[in-house]
């Protein structure tokens, strides 16, 4: 417990200074938080069995990143919107690469390399897109974005704790209770609404919004990522994290919620 609790103070300062650092601190950490998460992915694949191409993969997660991220420091909107096609180019290189490779199931392969990037850099990106809704960077939004899936986690693990009795997913997530469900998103939502008060941005009932859309995809966000490694038969994604397992463990909510959040704040916004 002293461990965990060492671990998760150290992880929440971290985050945190990675958001309100600045925009190139925000971009160049979450960039390299994007490939770790990547790379974990890819082992937990290895570990099942699979022989996705990490080096490809990750060379490819880097460059959807970047280019993704180009697409807010570039004024010239031809300049980014020319790397995002590059990127076709680059992620064939995915598909050559195994030709090359002696392997018994190459397209299980490809899928799994192809479906690393999709599964975790892609909704890192759109976090990342959080910091730049309204065109310059504001760390108002990524901020109350993680501030809520914390207080959705927190909710629902003590909620589930003292008053959980009724399962939500047992296949996939037997610990899981639609009380301690409820409860995460309440507290999720009373977060919300204290944001709203410090960050005019939105209003009230729109900060609650996207606290509910974390609060419920964040969840089937975490049973997905639950289901995957139990299709694996692994428990932990990985040991990066004393007391808390691996990187993919901690972000799981956001692999599902970031992309949803951006899109609702995308059409509120504008």
């Amino acid at each position: 417990m002293k461990t965990r609790a060492i671990t998760g103070f150290f992880f929440v300062i971290v985050m945190l200074g990675s958001v309100l650092a600045g925009r190139y601190v925000f971009s160049i950490f979450f960039l390299l938080l994007s490939v770790l998460c990547l790379q974990e992915f890819y082992k937990l694949a290895g570990q099942g069995g699979i022989k996705p191409n990490v080096g490809v993969g990750l060379v490819n997660g880097i460059l959807v990143f970047a280019a993704a991220a180009a697409t807010f420091y570039f004024k010239d909107n031809t300049l980014s919107h020319k790397l995002l096609l590059l990127i076709v180019l680059s992620l064939s290189t995915i598909l050559i690469a195994e030709l090359y490779r002696h392997t018994t199931a190459p397209f299980t392969n490809i899928g799994f390399t192809f479906l690393g990037i999709i599964f975790v850099i892609v909704p890192f990106c759109f976090y990342h897109a959080l910091g730049f809704v309204n065109g310059a960077f504001n760390f108002h939004f990524p901020l109350g974005f993680l501030l809520m899936l914390w207080a959705n986690d927190t909710g629902a693990y003590l909620s589930g704790r003292f008053f959980g009795r009724t399962k939500l997913f047992e296949r996939h997530s037997p610990k899981k209770t639609w009380e301690g469900f409820f409860g995460g998103v309440l507290i999720a939502a009373l977060v919300g609404y204290i944001l709203s008060i410090y960050y005019p941005e939105l209003q009230w009932k729109q900060w609650i919004s996207v606290a509910i859309i974390i609060g419920c995809v964040g969840t089937l966000g975490d049973l997905i990522e639950s289901m995957f490694k139990r299709s694996l038969n692994i428990k932990d994604s990985g040991g990066i994290l004393p007391g808390h397992g691996g990187l993919l463990d901690r972000f799981d909510g956001l692999l599902l919620a970031a992309p949803i959040v951006y899109t609702y704040l995308y059409f509120v916004t504008n």
